[in-house]
């Protein structure tokens, strides 16, 4: 009995595959038949009856199938109760779960009573699954795709390679025994199986490779075998048994093709390395490709727990923790080289190596990983799908980039499968046969041959356009956008790199420097000869001096290309001086070329921006994302930026989290002064920008004081008994109260809590409640103040609490309430005009405003009040204003200054806001002036004259601290404002003259 004609149906199949595939049906009734009388002679059941009974469905696919894949073919002609095992277990339509994978091939190799029916059972185990997988990529059932295909032979893998290596385990343990536990466990070592390449990605191609390192934990011998094995020779000896269990070739073929060439120093090293040997070999010997490599490394069998700890510990090695664009220079050469042998081998169609194929597309998503995976985690995943999705959200890519790379590397990982579906065979090469080539466009559903190839050609200029946006040289890049706007003749980048090089005598060095705008060209020469010959730069490495040698030619371009060239190249120079022991800066900014006319731009305009970059290189990274670098956060994005970044770091290592921490602050500062340079902000608005920052850190820095100190002492007992918030305030008072912050302003700062005084905590080392609020006062001082190589966060002032530097460092509300009801003097109510809170406990704030409300709202003796303000202004004078015959202008603290308007209004509150409460809504001058004028408590023009000065003064200030100069200006400048503000002075708090000018 035969499979009658018309069983295997044509109406899916092109007219050129239906030869083909009439001669498959032939083959298939010829091994029916076999199977038929084979089971008829030894009483079985024949396979050919539910061969018949497969519903019309099935038979449509297995036409396909068979059309496409000779794999697939010779499997079911050999095998033909295969497709019937395969139908009854669903695997025609879905992937068995790993679980059932595992006990199919446990049973299978039960009964293996040796290697070699082991290994029988092994290759007829992976090639059913294999016929299975094979089945649904071609005819795609619901829920399958390309990733599902890649998926189930990774998953395949891992199952072969457990299912083996616990056998041979099993099998020699009475030989070779087992090895010893390590110290504190019970369990034997097991040999660590790290899977490499697409295997580590779990993204394996249908007949791939699997790139393997072995590894063991620690060194010993083996207990309980006939011999006793040391732990390098016991694991050597598994490790080649298990290569032989999956790859020898046999009478049943292969499993899966081993190749362990990613170990450290490849053939030439040991086959397996124990976890302190691999440490030692990658921190000290690891090359950039094998940083590649193990981008993709996994625990894929053995002891999967500990090789979560071998990864864990080389995670240094492979993921930088600054941005690392020396793995772009890496990256290129690999590329090149595979260009090269691809040149060389005529592989320009091979659609992994070839331009625009499946590598490029690897490489664009594994540069992003090297560069910023120590920064952005998310980006520390072996899957590539994983990776290239989680790009847009850290600004990496364009979402639209993305949405274009992800279904080319699709198509073409497609197209790699239908390759290599055609004979189980790995190759990446486009077919030289029309029959082939007519499979490969069914297996695709796509019309014929050139509807392939159109497609192809179009998905391949696409990648190459993405991977040359990333990948390209810079100098390509500069020469593209090189200054053609720029008056008088353009001096290119090999002008530029014999000027570095010292090739052009003086003479040569001026004319070039003068005719690329430079205004003094002997200095500058002088500046890079001075550089050229230091010890710093005779004493680099060759990799550094060469990534300094790549990027001066750069660096010099876009210095001439900046407003004031010479300044820029003065302030630039300590820069990269500053950075030639980290060449990783030097790559970021040679990979860059905007990023080096951004910063151009800023230390031209700026040399406080120029000291900041030189001490804290790591802003660097800031200059890459001009979005945000010009576009300084509100503190709601602030708060979720940080708590992102923290989030990166475990919790318990608070010295990461503190570093973290500070570079934050510094970037964002940056980002400030940046906008501030750009004119992209408004004064108020740099002051309040710098403000929320300070804010958002503080709350940070009292959760980690907090959770510091309740780790180690428990919570403290509340007042009121009720577990809840800290009962914890932060105050902060002057510029930080007043939202008016500078770039280099001090924190002055009160500690307030509210526990029960008599209480303490709850831990295991207890403590009475004010001792742990004051270990919490300097826990935070210090977290604040100490320096580390991002510096510190910020200088603090502790001197305005109750009582100075004579007092409590933490007090409670209580006692701070009754010191500003009974003692505090005049001054100390005109600092808590400028009080607020600033971070901690909500419930305790409100509670801290309204004693600030009761203090500032007393009615007062007018007059007495006057005169201790007066008295208090005269003392600063006299201790910071300017001398009598100076020829310039304080802006703060001289007559008519800013400190002026200040007391005014301060004065203001305390005078009339028994009267006029909507004065205490406010702590900052602006925002009191404008209620002033609502009010009608001031004249609106002097309000208005008073809002312009402070203004005009706080730019003038800001002005001199980006410029690093003296907050002083010449006698002549501000004399109207001045002579407004001394005017109001006089009228409102000196009627009778006295001290006015001093």
């Amino acid at each position: 009995m035969a499979l009658p004609t018309g069983f295997l149906p044509l109406t899916e199949i092109p007219e050129p595959l239906r030869g083909p595939l009439g001669q498959a049906q032939q083959r298939l009734d010829e091994a029916l038949a076999q199977a038929d009388s084979l089971a008829e002679m030894t009483g079985r059941d024949s396979p050919l009856e539910d061969w018949l009974a497969l519903p019309e469905a099935c038979r449509e696919q297995l036409a396909r199938v068979v059309a496409i894949s000779d794999f697939a073919l010779e499997t079911l002609v050999r095998y033909p109760q295969w497709l019937l095992h395969l139908e009854a277990n669903g695997e025609l339509e879905s992937a068995p779960e790993p679980a059932l994978l595992e006990a199919w091939l446990g049973e299978a190799l039960e009964a293996a009573e040796d290697e070699s029916t082991m290994q029988a059972a092994m290759r007829r185990f992976r090639r059913a699954r294999m016929l299975g997988i094979v089945w649904r990529d071609l005819a795609r059932p619901a829920g399958t795709d390309m990733w599902a295909t890649a998926a189930a032979v990774s998953r395949l893998a891992e199952v072969c390679l457990d299912g083996a290596l616990g056998w041979l385990e099993a099998h020699y343990a009475p030989r070779w025994g087992l090895p010893a536990p390590r110290p504190g466990e019970e369990a034997p070592q097991r040999l660590v199986v790290l899977g490499m390449g697409k295997l580590g990605a779990g993204e394996l191609n249908l007949s791939s490779d699997i790139d393997l390192i072995f590894a063991f934990p620690e060194k010993g011998v083996t207990r309980g075998g006939r011999r006793e094995l040391d732990h390098q020779e016991y694991f050597t000896k598994l490790g080649q048994k298990l290569i032989g269990a999956l790859d020898a070739v046999t009478g049943d073929g292969f499993a899966f093709r081993v190749d362990m060439r990613l170990r450290p120093l490849g053939d030439g090293g040991p086959l397996v390395g124990s976890f302190a040997m691999l440490a030692s070999y990658y921190q000290d010997q690891g090359r950039e490709w094998e940083r590649y490599a193990m981008l993709k490394a996994r625990p894929v069998a053995g002891d999967r727990e500990a090789g979560d700890e071998l990864l864990a510990g080389l995670r240094p090695f492979v993921y930088r923790k600054y941005l690392d664009f020396g793995a772009i220079e890496s990256l290129r050469e690999m590329k090149a080289m595979i260009n090269r042998e691809v040149k060389r081998r005529g592989m320009d169609d091979n659609i992994k190596l070839g331009s625009g194929g499946i590598r490029e597309v690897e490489f664009v998503v594994q540069a992003f990983q090297l560069i910023r995976g120590g920064r952005d985690t998310e980006l520390q995943v072996t899957s590539l799908k994983s990776a290239l999705a989680r790009l847009p959200d850290l600004g990496l890519l364009p979402q639209a980039v993305v949405d274009e790379l992800t279904p080319d590397y699709v198509f073409l990982r497609d197209l790699e499968h239908a390759l290599q579906g055609l004979e189980d065979r790995q190759t990446q090469a486009l077919p030289d046969n029309d029959t082939d080539r007519e499979r490969v466009a069914l297996a695709l559903n796509m019309a014929d041959w050139p509807a392939v190839m159109a497609r192809l050609d179009e998905v391949r200029g696409r990648v190459r356009q993405h991977f040359d946006a990333v990948i390209a040289d810079p100098e390509e890049e500069r020469e593209e956008i090189a200054a053609p706007h720029r008056e008088g003749a353009e001096v290119g980048l090999d002008e530029w790199r014999a000027l570095w090089r010292g090739e052009l005598n003086a003479e040569e060095a001026g004319e070039l420097l003068a005719r690329a705008g430079f205004a003094e060209a002997d200095t500058a020469a002088r500046r890079l000869e001075g550089l050229r010959h230091s010890r710093a730069v005779k004493g680099m490495q060759r990799i550094g001096f060469e990534r300094l040698d790549a990027l001066m030619p750069l660096m010099l371009d876009a210095a001439a290309g900046s407003e004031l060239p010479d300044r820029a190249l003065e302030r630039t120079l300590p820069l990269i001086e500053s950075v030639l022991r980290r060449t990783a800066y030097l790559a970021l900014l040679r990979e860059n070329p905007e990023a080096l006319d951004h910063l151009m731009r800023l230390v031209g305009a700026s040399p406080w921006v120029a000291d900041q970059l030189a001490r804290h290189p790591i802003l660097l990274d800031e200059l890459l994302t001009p979005g945000t670098l010009y576009t300084p956060a509100d503190k709601e994005r602030l708060a979720d930026e940080l708590r992102q970044t923290l989030a990166r770091i475990p919790e318990e290592d608070e010295e990461a989290q503190l570093e973290a921490l500070r570079i934050f602050k510094h970037a964002q500062v940056l980002h400030v002064a940046a906008s501030d340079i750009a004119g992209t902000r408004a004064l108020m608005k740099v002051s309040d920008y710098l403000t929320f920052i300070a804010e958002v850190v503080l709350e940070q820095v009292l959760a980690m004081a907090w959770k510091h100190l309740v780790r180690k002492h428990g919570r403290p007992q509340r007042r009121d008994g009720v577990e809840g918030e800290s009962d914890f305030i932060i105050v902060g008072y002057g510029k930080l109260g007043g939202i008016e912050l500078g770039y280099g302003s001090d924190l002055d700062l009160v500690f307030i809590h509210d526990a029960a005084s008599q209480g303490s905590t709850d831990g295991p080392r207890p403590l009475d409640n004010p001792v742990f609020f004051t270990r919490l006062g300097q826990r935070i001082i210090h977290l604040l103040t100490a320096v580390t190589p991002a510096g510190a966060l910020y200088e603090v002032d502790m001197r305005l609490r109750p009582s100075g530097n004579s007092g409590l460092l933490v007090t409670t509300l209580e006692a701070f309430a009754d010191y500003q009801r009974r003692e505090a003097w005049t001054w100390e109510h005109q600092a808590l005009v400028r009080a607020r809170v600033v971070a901690g406990d909500p419930a305790l704030a409100e509670r801290f405003e309204a004693v600030r409300r009761e203090v500032l709202g007393e009615k007062r003796d007018l007059e007495a009040l006057r005169e201790e303000v007066v008295k208090m202004r005269l003392k600063m004078r006299d201790h910071l204003a300017s001398r009598p015959g100076d020829d310039h202008f304080d802006l703060k603290q001289d007559p008519g200054g800013m400190v002026d308007i200040e007391f005014l209004c301060q004065y203001a509150v305390l005078s009339m806001a028994h009267y006029a409460p909507q004065l205490l809504e406010w702590s900052d001058n602006m925002r009191l002036l404008e209620t002033l004028e609502a009010g009608g408590l001031l004249d609106a023009g002097e309000c208005r004259g008073l809002r312009e000065a402070y203004l005009a003064y706080r730019d003038a200030v800001h002005r001199a601290a980006l410029a690093n100069q003296p907050r002083a200006v010449g006698a002549e400048e501000f004399q109207e404002r001045r002579a407004l503000v001394t005017r109001l002075w006089q009228r409102l708090l000196e009627p009778n003259g006295t001290g006015a000018n001093r």
